[in-house]
């Protein structure tokens, strides 16, 4: 299993230089977010093919892993394309910290580790020979199920809202953007609850309580809603700041009169 795991980390600290390489070259460095999305496409196949679980349980929760992963770093890429030369301003932000691309490199190398880190449910489970599904699993992947769903719902909304040209400077409140300033967030923590649900049960399991502790503390604290609200208000202004006044941060809940 820890060959296994360093064999993952190794093919994705590759693939990351890679993309920095072509983002340094490209001047775009929003294709970190792509290939942080894609990761788990990456590595949950390769633990089921070279594991000795049964193939039934390790393959469905791999491919619900694989459909999230594909399905989020495709609306990314597909964002990042369509924004291109205009970088996201998270990015903008660490151009003014960071000159030069060296702690660039550094930075894609740690987030590389992250996968890794975000992938250890899916090797917990490809590792367990134990037979059948335990509740805990099944009701793990109903979750995750329901969570990559409610994710794609909230971006689609997102996505429908922005391409209309009435919309511009306009507020973002129509399904279940009128629930939770953040709904694609919520979703994403839930995911990865699911997911440490699934690997729970499994020899290590436990240890994927990493996965929504951190991806909580990215939401919470780094580049999620904090980022994401400063970045609104600055555009919004008091547009925003209604919506702050009458919508749920995170888990969707009826609105405030």
């Amino acid at each position: 299993m820890l060959t296994l795991f360093f064999m993952g980390l190794a093919i994705e600290m590759v693939v990351f230089a890679v993309i920095w390489a072509v983002s340094v070259k490209v001047h775009n460095y929003g294709l970190l977010d792509v290939a942080w999305s894609y990761g788990v496409a990456v590595l949950a196949p390769l633990y089921a093919l070279n594991s000795p679980g049964p193939a039934a349980r390790k393959w469905l929760i791999a491919g619900i892993g694989i459909a999230w992963s594909l399905r989020l770093g495709t609306y990314i890429l597909l964002r990042v394309l369509r924004h291109h030369p205009a970088e996201d301003i998270r990015y903008q932000t660490l151009r003014e910290r960071w000159p030069g691309p060296a702690m660039f490199l550094i930075f894609f190398e740690l987030q590389a580790v992250i996968v890794a880190i975000f992938a250890l449910p899916f090797l917990f489970i490809s590792f367990d020979v134990s037979s059948g599904f335990r509740p805990l699993a099944i009701a793990g992947a109903i979750l995750a199920l329901i969570a990559l769903c409610g994710e794609a719902l909230a971006d689609f909304q997102m996505q429908r809202f922005k391409a209309n040209a009435a919309n511009r400077g306009a507020v973002c409140q129509e399904g279940l953007w009128h629930y939770s300033r953040h709904p694609n967030y919520f979703f994403e923590s839930l995911i990865w609850c699911a997911f440490f649900l699934t690997a729970l049960p499994s020899p290590y399991g436990w240890i994927s309580i990493l996965c929504p502790l951190l991806m909580l503390y990215f939401l919470f604290k780094v580049t999620g809603i904090p980022l994401t609200e400063e970045y609104s208000l600055r555009s919004k202004g008091d547009l925003y700041r209604a919506y702050q006044r009458t919508t749920s941060a995170f888990i969707p809940w009826f609105r405030k009169t």
